[in-house]
């Protein structure tokens, strides 16, 4: 497989949609930009193609994947949102923050039975765009071999996954060039899986 790279700054924005559509629709699987660090996705629906993701990343089956979505209303048909979480998604969305929240009947079919799963509204237009033409949230995961660093460039990705992979979107250097910061919000107290780029005293009075 060749693996094609385009960049935001040489190819219109429709033309790099257009063609991130298609492949998403041929149950593909493709590297785009965040504003954390670069994502390796595919289709929620493409359970094939996340698997490929796992095999590619060599990542452990423990560790699920991430959904992205552009807009709330549709996270909320594949998990359930706590009323804590209103104001929370408020401040923070779009933005450096995922959340682990109890799926909903739809989220546990396509999570292999999961009763959880972490979710994001990402900060970055080109990629927001993509998902809102395409209708489908993504299954993502950071790009990169598991045990080496995320890739904040499309470089780094490239040479991670070129030949395995369709396509690699370039959009320059991740705006944090950090990967999010994840809270568990299944029971309470909420418990921070990770320390991100978005700093956890901006959420203290929210946990």
């Amino acid at each position: 497989m060749k693996t094609k790279l385009i960049n935001t700054k040489k190819e219109t924005a429709e033309n790099i949609i257009e063609q991130v559509n298609n492949i998403l629709k041929n149950k593909g699987i493709v590297v785009l930009p965040t504003d954390t660090v670069y994502g390796i996705m595919t289709s929620v629906f493409n359970f094939d193609g996340q698997q490929k993701i796992y095999e590619l990343k060599n990542r452990s089956k423990k560790k699920p994947l991430i959904l992205m979505a552009d807009n709330l209303e549709t996270l909320k048909r594949f998990v359930v949102f706590p009323k804590k979480t209103e104001q929370i998604v408020m401040d923070f969305w779009p933005g450096q923050l995922t959340l682990i929240l109890p799926t909903t009947d739809l989220g546990k079919l396509l999570t292999g039975g999961r009763d959880n799963l972490g979710v994001r509204i990402p900060d970055c237009k080109i990629l927001l765009d993509v998902m809102a033409k395409y209708d489908i949230p993504l299954m993502t995961t950071s790009a990169n071999i598991s045990g080496k660093k995320s890739a904040v460039t499309a470089q780094i990705a490239y040479d991670y996954f070129s030949g395995d992979i369709d396509l690699v979107v370039d959009n320059g250097k991740c705006e944090f060039a950090f990967e999010s910061t994840v809270i568990d919000m299944v029971q309470f107290p909420y418990v921070v899986i990770r320390k991100g780029c978005l700093d956890c005293k901006k959420l203290l009075e929210y946990i």
